[in-house]
């Protein structure tokens, strides 16, 4: 079996939109043309009919007309004998040019059944003149013509003239109208275009409302999810004026939806507030016993004789569990608001990441002398994002550390902020050993740390600082939450390790050229 593709124009709703707008003017046309040509063949057999009507009416009036005196026919005995023919939808109206020609039109009516008022009559002469059927006829009383020719009279109706026949008699040549009551052709277009006929236009309108209804409803949906979409987009900015979804919708449908919507955003903050709370409450309540323990072992250090040194490292082995339990406890503050805040961020506005990473990295120079490092910075100016400033001020400040405890005394971190299409590139590099290739894949997962001791900065459980592999987590969980993406690889063979963060830029920056 074949596979099935699934083009994203088809799936998406304002391809499907264009799709159906194709489909409402192309089955128009097409149906149009299909029953336009029905329509010329029944025209065809209409007035067939009608010219084979006009010729039996004409044969049994010749000898009649053949007996009807000159210069004054017998006008009243000529209509007697036209009204045995014509009955309440057909009607029957005599013209003559006499022997010879009278005048410059040539043909003159002479009678009619039922009777048409003269001014009617005139003026449906002149219109056979124009279409130049008399003049066709007056030149040799021949050729039986099929008409179309819709005439209106004075009484406010229509009648169709249907067909004209000749009949060449002594006294001149005579032609027989012959027309139709447009009550006989009720919906036929005869005599006007096919689409002013009254079906054709009540079948118009009722596809034109079909397709306005259908359109309106699927634009409708359309409108409505880019206003979801919106109101999602202001919600992960934490921007705490976006509204509600139930706000963004007109269709009844779509309520049920929006308020589950709404019910879930609401859980989510609420999670993420108790995330917030939890977290405060814990490292509150930590912190306390573990300063009480610190200072209870303040006056134990002052009664240990000096020369006893079992005494002193037990109290050693106390002092260093106690701050890595302290870095814990921050540690696991600081995870439990990361995780708060990617379930509901804080409010992000538009910031420039450009002066932001030129301060942090100034702020930092002083801290480095003991070390006798040093920061470089290539950063190219007016780069703006949206974030929330304490997210991209950790993402900084912990890009930064890292390198710098892993660069040895001396070594330079460089830090490069860039512009990359509508992303911005930050990358920071040291000058460290690097990473095994086989730890790269799990260098941003939680816990994930690889430190040897005397390792640029102490490792755990000695002097100093401990590090506990939650940074670059952190840091890759802020960074997706702004919508962007961080990746880390060696530098020339393992000499040295390159982490590069891309922040999409703001609306106004990225539609920039590069």
């Amino acid at each position: 079996m074949g596979r099935i593709v699934h083009s994203p124009i088809v799936q998406s709703l304002a391809g499907r939109l264009a799709l159906l707008a194709v489909v409402f003017l192309a089955v128009p046309v097409l149906i149009f043309d299909h029953f336009r040509r029905a329509d010329d063949a029944t025209h065809a057999l209409l007035l067939a009919n009608a010219q084979r009507q006009g010729q039996l009416i004409a044969r049994a009036l010749e000898p009649e007309l053949a007996r009807a005196g000159l210069p004054s026919p017998d006008l009243r005995r000529l209509g007697e004998v036209l009204g045995r023919f014509a009955d309440e939808h057909t009607r029957l109206r005599l013209l003559l040019r006499p022997t010879p020609p009278v005048g410059q039109d040539g043909f003159f009516y002479v009678a009619s059944s039922p009777p048409v008022p003269a001014a009617d009559l005139d003026g449906e002469r002149e219109r056979l003149l124009e279409q130049g059927v008399l003049n066709r006829l007056g030149t040799s009383c021949a050729g039986r013509t099929p008409l179309a020719l819709r005439v209106e009279r004075s009484g406010g109706d229509q009648e169709i003239l249907t067909s004209i026949t000749p009949m060449d008699t002594p006294a001149g040549c005579w032609a027989l109208v012959t027309s139709t009551a447009t009550a006989a052709l009720v919906g036929s277009s005869l005599g006007r275009p096919y689409w002013e006929t009254p079906a054709v236009q009540a079948a118009a309108l009722v596809y034109a409302v079909m397709a306005a209804l259908v359109l309106a409803v699927m634009a409708g949906l359309w409108r409505t999810l880019q206003q979801f979409r919106v109101t999602a987009r202001a919600m992960a900015d934490g921007d705490s004026g976006a509204g509600r979804f139930s706000q963004r919708t007109r269709v009844p449908e779509l309520a049920g939806v929006a308020a589950d919507f709404d019910r879930l955003v609401d859980t989510l903050r609420q999670s993420a507030q108790a995330l917030r709370q939890a977290a405060e409450d814990n490292a509150h309540a930590f912190k306390t016993p573990i300063a009480v323990i610190r200072q209870a072992v303040e006056p134990l250090r002052r009664t240990i004789d000096p020369a006893d040194t079992r005494p002193a490292r037990a109290l050693a082995l106390i002092e260093a569990s106690l701050d890595k339990l302290d870095g814990l406890v921050g540690h696991a503050r600081r995870m439990d608001e990361a995780a708060a805040d990617l379930l509901a961020p804080d409010n992000r506005r538009r910031l420039d990441l450009s002066a932001l990473v030129e301060r942090m990295a100034a702020a930092t120079v002083p801290q480095l002398a003991a070390r006798a490092q040093t920061i470089g910075t290539r950063i190219t100016p007016g780069l703006t994002v949206r974030a929330g400033v304490e997210a991209l001020e950790t993402v900084i400040d912990n890009l930064v550390e890292n390198a710098l405890s892993f660069s040895p005394p001396g070594g330079t971190v460089t830090i490069t902020l860039e512009r990359r299409g509508a992303m911005a590139a930050l990358t920071v590099e040291d000058e460290g050993p690097g990473v095994d290739p086989a730890v790269l894949p799990r260098i941003f997962e939680r816990y994930v740390s690889h430190r040897a001791p005397g390792q640029g900065m102490p490792a755990a459980g000695e002097a100093g600082e401990p590090h506990f592999g939650i940074g670059l987590w952190i840091v890759r969980r802020n960074i997706e939450a702004l919508g962007g993406t961080v990746e880390a690889g060696n530098r020339n063979d393992r000499t040295g390790f390159r982490i590069t963060a891309l922040f999409p830029l703001s609306p106004s920056i990225s539609r920039g050229s590069v």
